[in-house]
């Protein structure tokens, strides 16, 4: 299983927001400068973080800015922003399985309660950690006030 790299882009992209708000403008090109990904890419994230109420951006050059504190976002809100999950479903099945055979008939049955458990366990983890653990290690690493 592999999250694509939008929800690490979308961290990197607070963290970023936090650490140089009262220095810069934050802009999508200066996002794209720290992460080293084409622009649009950025404005798309930020437009899913802005969607889910998580991000606040001005339109031109105005900057990103984020509207909540740190602490009331967890990776929880940023995964569910960013990733393209159905109905709130981490494991998507595969289309048709062949009812002729017993364990395509069944497989719903087989995996279905143990996937959920998956999914609930991640979900559990993702909202245990906020954007003020991120925040305190910026400040650890790169020496930020």
């Amino acid at each position: 299983m592999q999250i694509s790299s939008r929800f690490t882009l979308a961290v990197h992209i607070f963290a970023c927001i936090d650490t140089f708000k009262d220095e810069y403008k934050v802009t999508s090109d200066f996002l794209a400068g720290s992460t080293n990904v084409n622009p649009v890419i950025i404005r798309k994230i930020l437009g899913q973080l802005k969607a889910a109420g998580l991000v606040e951006v001005a339109r031109g050059s105005g900057g990103a800015s984020i509207p909540k504190p740190l602490n009331e976002i967890t990776f929880l809100d940023i995964y569910k922003a960013v990733e393209c999950v159905g109905n709130n479903e981490l494991f998507h099945f595969h289309e048709n399985p062949n009812t002729d055979c017993p364990v395509g008939r069944n497989i719903h049955v087989i995996l279905d309660s143990k996937l959920r458990r998956v999914q609930e366990a991640m979900e559990r983890e993702l909202a245990s950690i906020t954007l003020e653990d991120v925040r305190r290690d910026t400040k650890k690493y790169i020496g930020t006030k």
